[in-house]
């Protein structure tokens, strides 16, 4: 019994030193018959010379990364991978190159955005003369009867007129147009579009919406947020296949610019259809999961109307559909936009001293959709830009919480762009997620002081640093197609808060650091969708979404915030094309 022991000791220890050595050992006794196979841990790709930023605060930085299965399975040193390489692991060596994790665009309209990069663009457009000059060159496009749609127009660039119908009736007598403004909550159709819709001097504007009409009474061809749905009703759905190939379009767009996840607040605005969102997420995401045509995560919201509806097909499908898709909860609107001049604040326009803008969705009806919403365990976000309308949401869900009791729920205000004295503490200490756009600011600081005035404008607009020094948590985004969606753009403008040919920064103490804006397109942007778990840090056990940075300097990156795209992978899979100087090769 003493020598048994002896020789199976023996034996174990021979076996914990082939494992401690990482062999691959391979006992065959044809005698016995006998076959032992011991193995090793090989990654499919490893990442190294790089400047490896994390998102985690518990190891920021690294120099080499390993993925297998589409998973982080270490991050460290170089030292620290080397027992993973094996037959068949890819190396990507960067050449020094910063590595950050996959942005996460946090408010986008993935649809939408898709389907306008093939109609009329107008953003850019500062004059009246190039915008009439877009127009006729759509209309030489167009067959006689069909749609003219776009948008992206702001009138700021021209001086502040706003467009009316006369300005284009006479180009597009036998087409009738709609053309969304940039922020989406205000648009301009033509006389021929009007009479399709029965818009008249005798509509009534509707609530959470006007009419902008003539001295006379007439509709100036301007419809402001709910009121849009007068008209949108009366243009024809796009097909299935066109929003198909609009989520194609979009989603390579957002790889080029580092983008692998998306919040997709939908093709939804105040009083507008819900089928919309609903059609969308059935006709083209399930869809697209079904037949592997899926090329970007996307995290979805839908009306707050459709709480219960949404409610239901988690409770039967679970959050995540597949393998890209997750369903995030449920999006309100407490006001429209500054640039429409519907923003909610507590004092007037200045140029407009009768107008505190709309709020566009009734109190009760928010505060009992939002109650029955979170008592369903739904995430809630809304949508407030004027800072009486973050007050308002800020003591709902002050109520909702109350009344519904502890738990992690994650609110959201969608922008918050604009906060009275002390409302960024209250985010702080509610909790609340700021989910911010920092390219907003470039367009709305050559025109805020002239809406609100100079006071207001310097002291409540874009909040980002005091809303971190308050312990809130802000998460970045574009808001594309109002924005461009470009991740590394909307860092640097968080970090110099410079618009175009400002030689000063717009209320430099609100800009943030380089950690702060990664953080906000990437850990933050996760732990605000309920993410972070799986996304958000290049972490061991998380999805392998990384970008390659076309620099190699930390130092200039933290002092410049500039930088643009080398390659961009999903799951450590090569998902946009890298600089010929960032090469792969197999072992």
């Amino acid at each position: 019994m003493a020598v048994s022991r002896n020789l199976f000791a023996s034996f174990s220890a021979s076996i914990a030193a082939l494992l401690s050595l990482s062999l691959v050992s391979n006992l065959n006794s044809t005698k016995w018959g006998v076959v032992l196979r011991l193995s090793r841990e090989v990654a499919d790709l490893v990442v190294t010379n790089a400047v490896i930023y994390t998102s985690d605060s518990a190891a920021p930085f690294a120099e080499a990364m390993a993925v297998k299965d589409g998973r982080i399975v270490r991050v460290g040193d170089r030292s620290s991978v080397q027992d993973l390489y094996g037959h068949g692991t890819k190396v990507l060596n960067v050449n020094g190159k910063i590595v950050v994790p996959g942005f996460i665009d946090s408010h986008v309209h993935l649809l939408w955005g898709g389907l306008q990069m093939n109609r009329v663009v107008l953003r850019g457009v500062d004059s009246k003369e190039d915008f009439i000059k877009m127009l006729k060159e759509a209309v030489r496009e167009k067959a006689e009867g069909c749609w003219i749609l776009g948008g992206g127009w702001n009138n700021d660039l021209w001086g502040g007129d706003l467009p009316v119908a006369s300005w284009i009736d006479d180009i597009t007598t036998k087409n009738p147009v709609w053309l969304s403004r940039m922020d989406g909550h205000m648009g301009l159709a033509n006389s021929l579009a009007l009479k399709i819709a029965g818009i008249t001097k005798d509509t009534k504007d509707p609530a959470g919406g006007s009419i902008m009409r003539t001295p006379l009474g007439e509709p100036t061809g301007l419809l402001v947020d709910s009121a849009m749905n007068l008209l949108l009703h009366a243009i024809p759905e796009v097909s299935v296949n066109e929003k198909r190939d609009a989520l194609v379009r979009a989603s390579k767009l957002a790889l080029m610019k580092g983008v692998t996840t998306v919040v997709d607040i939908g093709r939804y605005l105040p009083g507008a259809t819900v089928e919309d969102v609903w059609n969308d997420f059935t006709d083209v995401y399930t869809w697209a999961e079904s037949k592997g045509q899926m090329l970007i995560r996307v995290c979805l919201f839908f009306p707050m109307e459709t709480w219960s509806r949404l409610s239901d097909l988690i409770h039967k499908a679970g959050r995540v559909i597949g393998h890209w898709i997750y369903l995030g909860g449920v999006k309100a609107f407490a006001d429209g936009s500054l640039g429409s001049s519907s923003a909610l604040f507590y004092e007037p326009y200045v140029d407009e001293l009768d107008n505190f803008g709309l709020q566009v969705t009734e109190s009760d009806s928010l505060y009992n959709m939002t109650m029955a919403s979170d008592k369903a365990g739904l995430q809630v976000v809304i949508h407030a830009i004027g800072d009486r309308a973050n007050d308002l949401i800020l003591d709902l869900y002050e109520s909702v919480a109350s009344s519904n009791g502890n738990r992690d729920r994650r609110f959201r205000i969608e922008h918050a762009q604009h906060l009275a004295p002390g409302a960024a503490a209250r985010f702080g200490q509610q909790r609340i997620i700021a989910s911010v756009q920092p390219e907003h600011l470039l367009d709305d600081a050559e025109y805020v002081a002239k809406k609100i005035g100079l006071k207001r404008a310097e002291t409540e607009s874009y909040l980002f640093q005091s809303l971190l020094a308050n312990n809130a948590l802000i998460a970045f985004g574009s808001d594309w197609p109002v924005a461009d969606i470009n991740p590394l753009g909307g860092i640097r403008t968080a970090m110099k808060r410079m618009p175009p040919a400002w030689q000063t920064s717009w209320i430099p103490s609100e800009c943030v650091s380089l950690d702060d804006a990664l953080k906000a397109y990437t850990i933050s942007a996760a732990h605000a969708s309920f993410l972070d778990k799986e996304l958000g840090s290049l972490s061991t056990g998380k999805l392998a979404d990384f970008v390659v940075l076309s620099i190699t300097s930390w130092e200039e990156f933290a002092a410049e915030g500039s930088a643009s795209i080398n390659a961009t992978y999903i799951n450590g899979l090569q998902a946009y094309p890298w600089q010929p100087e960032t090469h792969v090769h197999e072992l």
